[in-house]
């Protein structure tokens, strides 16, 4: 019986230094995992490219003016659609970002579909506050071929980074990208890693 409890324990202390080593190798490997950045995918514009003004208009019926030099505030797009569920569960982190970084950023939410479906979509989720349009024409300009995607245009319209965006980490990582003056975190830590 002593020789059985002896065992056992010494099973379960050995058990508990595994669990540990392995808790520690864990802790090692995301510490090395480098940020993920939107996506950026093969688009029709590139960061750095002027983007072509484009005036279009509000769901409410008012002109909004998309890129060109704007008074030392950059511009965010935000495509999505009211049946995408990832644009859904990313429009609070949009709602969150536009009221952080309101000091230097004027978010436009841009889809192309129902107007009743957008209103729906914006009193849902509190985007009352934010212009919204309704433009194919605008999703083509910029190659977005996959929702939820962003387009960060800096004060004087140029594109200064663009994704594909699944994560709040990724809608953060436009603003760390234009801010490093780099195109996307991946190609801020390849130099980084180059250097």
């Amino acid at each position: 019986m002593l020789t059985s409890q002896i065992l056992l324990w010494t099973a379960v202390i050995v058990q508990a230094l595994l669990i540990a080593a392995l808790a520690r190798q864990v802790g090692i490997l995301h510490e090395r995992i480098a940020p993920a950045g939107a996506l950026t995918l093969h688009q029709k514009v590139e960061v750095g490219e002027v983007a072509s003004p484009m005036t279009v208009t509000t769901l409410e019926g008012a002109p909004i003016e998309i890129g060109g030099k704007r008074d030392g505030r950059s511009q965010l797009l935000f495509f999505a659609s009211p049946d995408c569920p990832m644009c859904k569960s990313l429009l609070p982190v949009l709602r969150s970002a536009t009221s952080a970084e309101a000091d230097w950023l004027d978010v436009v939410v841009a889809g192309d579909g129902s107007k009743a479906e957008y209103q729906r979509m914006r009193q849902m989720h509190g985007l009352e506050n934010i212009p919204t349009v309704l433009s194919e024409a605008l999703g083509r300009a910029f190659g977005v071929s996959k929702l939820p995607y962003a387009v960060l245009l800096d004060e004087a319209g140029r594109v200064a980074s663009l994704g594909l965006i699944n994560s709040r980490e990724h809608l953060e990582s436009l603003f760390e990208a234009k801010e490093r003056g780099v195109a996307s975190i991946q190609d801020f830590l390849a130099r980084k890693k180059g250097a």
